[in-house]
């Protein structure tokens, strides 16, 4: 993608609700979350960092995101996140980030995940839990909601999903996930299709699944894959069940996992089971395991946001700031992606060096 193509980012941070009094206001709101979100592609990963960055932007930089006159201070960039409105931060964002992909061909998949920001634990406050909605292949977070600390994910998936167009779309998420409402409510609120893990939360239904026979059904699918010093065979067969006591089920799934980690040699096998509102003949057994097998890719988005971006490293708590930043490293890494990225921490490097880069991608309006 282009510049020019994401040159609006801007003017929506803009028009974002601001949290500060109208007197004494020096800088637009998008001017400083355009700074901290440069800063972020650098790898600024904390709010001393975002501000040391800022103080160290060229002049013609500075002038390009309307700061000719002053740099903000430490203070003004560390209140703004605690600040401000997390939900409307993460619903512009991912509003955002969604209308620049490009169109899926056939079935568009989404992940939802949760992940803690163990930085953000203090001895009164536990760590901050944000749920999201990822797009397979893409590590673009196009939804995200905090979850209550008095709850957990499952209360937090519908409001999570509700403002999405999800015609068309298959949902994957985990064993916590697998709720009924939550399969009622895809397939007969929002017109999608699920696959769902089933675990122990669930015991009659793993029964089920575990007694069908599955000796006697074919192999569908087997994939190998290699990489990160382990050596994977995965397979995938599937059977047509319509009396299996989940809603919308149509399809039952058996994914064997064989794993061999090439240092040691040690071989490690898992049997998963799920079920899908997905018939044989909307999504082919190919489809069905790529989709289980992306819904894990949501891990590789969380390894970047913590080895690259050090997010659990980040000691910040006040407020709405961790939410906020890490909406913004959201951001960072799919404006990355977006341009052809695929190493970020080359990509940060990258940034680091040449802000005016970086820049290039946020383009704010002065």
């Amino acid at each position: 993608m282009a510049p020019q193509e994401v040159a609006r980012l801007a003017e929506v941070l803009d028009v974002l609700p601001d949290p500060r009094r109208r007197q004494g206001r020096r800088y637009r709101l998008g001017v400083l979350l355009s700074v901290c979100t440069l800063a972020v592609l650098g790898c600024a990963s904390n709010l001393i960092a975002i501000a040391r960055f800022t103080a160290g932007l060229r002049p013609e930089t500075r002038s390009r995101l309307g700061l000719e006159a002053s740099v903000p201070r430490a203070c003004t960039l560390g209140r703004l996140p605690a600040r401000i409105d997390g939900d409307a931060l993460d619903q512009a964002v991912g509003a955002w980030l969604a209308a620049q992909l490009e169109p899926a061909g056939g079935l568009r998949a989404l992940a939802v995940d949760g992940k803690s920001l163990r930085g953000s634990r203090t001895a009164t406050r536990t760590a901050v839990h944000l749920l999201a909605a990822v797009v397979h292949g893409e590590r673009t977070v196009i939804a995200q909601r905090q979850v209550d600390v008095k709850s957990n994910e499952i209360t937090a998936f519908q409001p999570l999903l509700a403002p999405l167009q999800l015609v068309g779309t298959v949902v994957t998420f985990d064993a916590l996930l697998t709720q009924t409402e939550h399969a009622r409510f895809l397939v007969a609120e929002k017109n999608a299709h699920y696959i769902a893990v089933v675990k122990g939360n669930h015991p009659t239904l793993r029964a089920e699944l575990k007694s069908l026979p599955w000796r006697d059904i074919p192999l569908l699918d087997k994939t190998r894959t290699a990489g990160h010093s382990r050596d994977e065979i995965r397979r995938l067969k599937a059977a047509t069940v319509y009396s299996l006591t989940f809603p919308h089920a149509v399809q039952a799934l058996q994914i064997v996992r064989r794993c061999r980690d090439i240092r040691t040699g040690k071989v490690t096998f898992e049997r998963v089971y799920a079920v899908t509102s997905l018939s044989a003949e909307q999504a082919t057994a190919t489809q069905l395991a790529a989709t289980v097998r992306g819904h894990w890719q949501v891990e590789a988005l969380h390894h970047v946001r913590d080895v690259t971006f050090r997010e659990d490293a980040c000691r910040i708590h006040t407020g709405n700031a961790p939410r906020a930043l890490a909406a913004i490293r959201n951001l960072a890494i799919a404006l990355a992606h977006l341009v052809g990225w695929t190493n970020h921490t080359e990509a940060t490097d990258h940034y680091r060096s040449h802000p005016e880069h970086a820049l290039d991608l946020i383009a704010p309006t002065s």
